[in-house]
């Protein structure tokens, strides 16, 4: 909303200077000796007060938008992570979304879910990952991963792939399935077209080949914070 904000306002003075070098290079709207100085006349600041006015109002619609969707997005985002985490993460009795951990990484920090079942035993963990070299763009991967370094699931939670194509990472579900179970040494974490063991799609490697690639440095991730994940889990 400030971006749009600020565009508006970008706007109206764009508008401002436009009119003005009009109005001097025409002399519509001025006496002569106005033309001759550049004045600006009373209809000429009519308009712009009017484009100010206009531009306010619209700001503040805007505004109030933000301001009353904000919490419905929130809440709809929310139960959608709950969703996601629900398809990654072994049953579970506690509510991840209320249970996190951050941990600090070289490019920031990173929000890790915790899963327990009844008893408070540990189940799994999940995080996001980014795989930044897709097809199309990036494409954003919750992993959920068991406390032995196993993959549980993945989901892919956002992606801007080819129909027909690359989006195979959210329709085909064997692909997918296959991801389970596979930990940084059980498997050779590439596209078969690499020498891996992972399938690509027919006509699409590039997604396939960007998935496999950040999910593999998600479970490296867990290997080297996987003592401090359990002692933060445990409470330590």
């Amino acid at each position: 909303m400030r971006k749009v904000r600020q565009a508006l306002w970008r706007k109206l003075g764009w508008l401002c200077v436009t009119l003005r070098t009009w109005r001097f290079q025409t002399g519509v709207g001025m006496s002569d000796p106005q033309a001759k100085s550049g004045g600006i006349s009373r209809d000429m600041v009519m308009m712009v007060v009017a484009l100010t006015v206009v531009t306010v109002i619209a700001a503040a619609l805007l505004g109030l938008t933000d301001k009353f969707t904000r919490e419905p997005i929130l809440a709809a985002q929310r139960e959608m992570l709950h969703r996601s985490l629900g398809q990654v993460l072994p049953p579970h009795a506690n509510s991840p979304l209320d249970e996190t951990i951050d941990i600090k990484t070289a490019t920031g920090t990173r929000t890790v879910y915790v899963a327990r079942d009844a008893q408070n035993q540990l189940l799994g963990f999940a995080w996001e990952v980014i795989a930044p070299d897709g097809y199309s763009g990036s494409i954003r991967i919750l992993m959920g991963v068991l406390p032995n370094g196993a993959v549980h699931a993945i989901r892919v939670t956002d992606h801007r792939e080819t129909p027909g194509l690359g989006d195979g990472i959210v329709r085909n579900q064997p692909w997918l399935d296959f991801f389970s179970g596979k930990t940084t040494s059980n498997v050779r974490w590439a596209v078969k077209k690499d020498g891996g063991d992972f399938d690509q799609f027919t006509g699409a490697t590039i997604t396939p080949r960007a998935v496999v690639k950040a999910v593999h440095k998600g479970l490296d991730f867990f290997a080297a914070q996987h003592d401090a994940l359990l002692a933060k889990a445990a409470g330590k």
